[in-house]
């Protein structure tokens, strides 16, 4: 259920995308994380334009980056950097299960938020720290995103550009920052069941590059086995094995068949495209003949998918056992019935009463979607959180006008 971590507080203290998107995970797992933004303008990444996008030709009211990172949670605006605004950060830290930070090493030095200082606040609190290269090295306190610690420096465009293009891969909004989330939030759930299990609360630590490493790991190694650059690059459109490849149809789209053991679909997949001639040819198999002559085998098959609209080869292959899809593109992706029945997708409602969607943490438990919850206002919730602190409306409004809070 998307309960299942009701009662865990996280504290967050993180900008961008990589770390809030962890947040965001745990509020869809049932946790109550708190945001905590400065006082001026808040996480920048409420302000971000996404491929030069402007907000105001939006349909609706809301940042789509801000929403896929910061959705479920609430926003505490202070300045923790004053006396005021330090006493209730450590009152906060003083209830909270995990604080969740961005931050990097020097920053929290700066700040007075090391381990040691954290502790004194909570002994019993779970420290997770996302950054670009790592809490060690020379680099550690280097800014890192994912277009660089991900995917430059980790191998990750390399790995993704064919050979013989002018530019290298360039990856889209948030591209290893969400799988990075992904994996920093599954640290967090580890490391509170480690505590509820051995009442040892454990520091968790990622980073963009070693996300990135595990993103090409298989790259990586080859690479180490062999002595090249990795898994061997193929022209765009060719592969080792012609029928784990991607095919044009005839109005332009494209069709990808992924059958690993193609010994295993071959014959039925020949009568399916209409050719049950080439089910038994011995140039296309056993499978080493097919890899064989896979450029007789590709050329055939490009002109045999180029008869068709992708619409009818779907529906042709919707009783092939075989792994394969269309390719989809991010306005056919909400209409995938896989994706609606599976909840994979939040409805939310603007300010206006438009209706837009935002994608879920990729995890459920019991079957069961987390509910559709919007990001916050940039302080939304101070007043709120202040007052289940303990504040009194006096003290509340004396902060307000020391700039403590907003």
């Amino acid at each position: 259920m998307s309960d299942l971590l009701s009662g865990i507080k996280v504290v967050e203290l993180a900008s961008w995308t990589y770390v809030p998107s962890a947040g965001a995970m745990l509020a869809d797992w049932g946790a109550d994380v708190i945001k905590v933004e400065d006082t001026k303008g808040g996480d920048p990444a409420r302000y971000l334009v996404s491929g030069g996008l402007r907000p105001e030709d939006s349909r609706v009211n809301a940042n789509a980056v801000m929403e896929i990172g910061n959705h479920g949670k609430r926003s505490l605006a202070i300045n923790i950097k004053s006396p005021e605004g330090r006493e209730i950060f450590g009152k906060l830290i003083g209830q909270a299960d995990v604080f969740l930070t961005n931050w990097l090493p020097a920053q929290l030095e700066r700040a007075d938020l090391t381990v040691d200082a954290l502790r004194k606040f909570n002994q019993d609190i779970i420290i997770a720290r996302g950054s670009g290269q790592g809490q060690r090295g020379p680099d550690a306190n280097r800014p890192g995103f994912d277009g660089t610690s991900y995917t430059g420096r980790a191998g990750v465009a390399f790995a993704l550009t064919p050979d013989g293009v002018e530019f290298p891969f360039a990856q889209t909004t948030a591209f290893g920052d969400l799988q990075g989330g992904s994996t920093l939030a599954g640290g967090v759930a580890a490391a509170l069941f480690h505590r509820e299990r051995h009442r040892h609360a454990p520091i968790v630590d990622g980073s963009l590059l070693a996300q990135g490493l595990w993103s090409v790991a298989p790259d990586i190694a080859i690479a180490d086995y062999y002595g090249n650059d990795g898994v061997p690059k193929w022209q765009a459109g060719d592969a080792p094995n012609p029928v784990v490849n991607r095919y044009k149809t005839k109005d332009g789209r494209w069709f990808q068949l992924m059958f690993l053991q193609a010994d295993r679909y071959w014959a039925d997949f020949c009568v399916r495209i209409g050719r049950p001639e080439l089910a038994d040819d011995a140039r296309f198999t056993p499978l080493a003949n097919l890899t064989a002559n896979k450029t007789e085998a590709t050329a055939l098959l490009r002109e045999v998918f180029a008869e068709r609209d992708l619409a009818e080869w779907a529906e042709i292959f919707q009783a092939e056992t075989g792994a394969w899809c269309t390719l989809a593109s991010p306005r056919e992706v909400p209409n995938d019935p896989q994706v609606i029945e599976n909840g994979y997708l939040l409805t939310l409602t603007d300010d206006k009463g438009e209706e837009f969607r935002t994608v879920a943490a990729p995890i459920q438990f019991d079957e069961t979607p987390p509910r559709p919850t919007r990001s916050p206002g940039h302080g939304e919730h101070t007043d709120e959180i202040l007052t289940e602190l303990g504040y009194d409306w006096d003290t509340i409004i004396d902060a307000k006008v020391s700039g403590a809070v907003l």
